[in-house]
């Protein structure tokens, strides 16, 4: 079972998490041909080893929370607020 720790309620179950998807996604602009945004949509990688994903704590605080894992493993690496996380990407740019 895997378990993710909320850094607002603690250790908790991977039942009471809902994975969202891929956290290092880019979408195209708005205004990008069709063809880039089925691109983006529906060709995904499936990458062996670590990965970044959105999991909201549906079932707890309702937080989002982006969690680094590896997905052969299924062992935790880190766990960050989703919101942490925008501010970090915000200061490197």
């Amino acid at each position: 079972m895997l378990r993710i720790h909320c850094p607002w309620c603690g250790l908790r179950d991977h039942e009471e998490f809902t994975l969202w998807g891929e956290a290092t996604r880019h979408f195209p602009a708005l205004d990008a041909p069709h063809a880039q945004w089925v691109q983006s949509v529906y060709a995904r990688p499936n990458p062996r080893g670590e990965t970044q994903e959105f999991f909201q704590h549906t079932l707890g605080c309702r937080r989002w929370l982006v969690v680094s894992r590896n997905n052969l493993t299924h062992e935790v690496l880190s766990v960050v607020p989703a919101h942490e996380r925008s501010a970090a990407k915000e200061d490197r740019a």
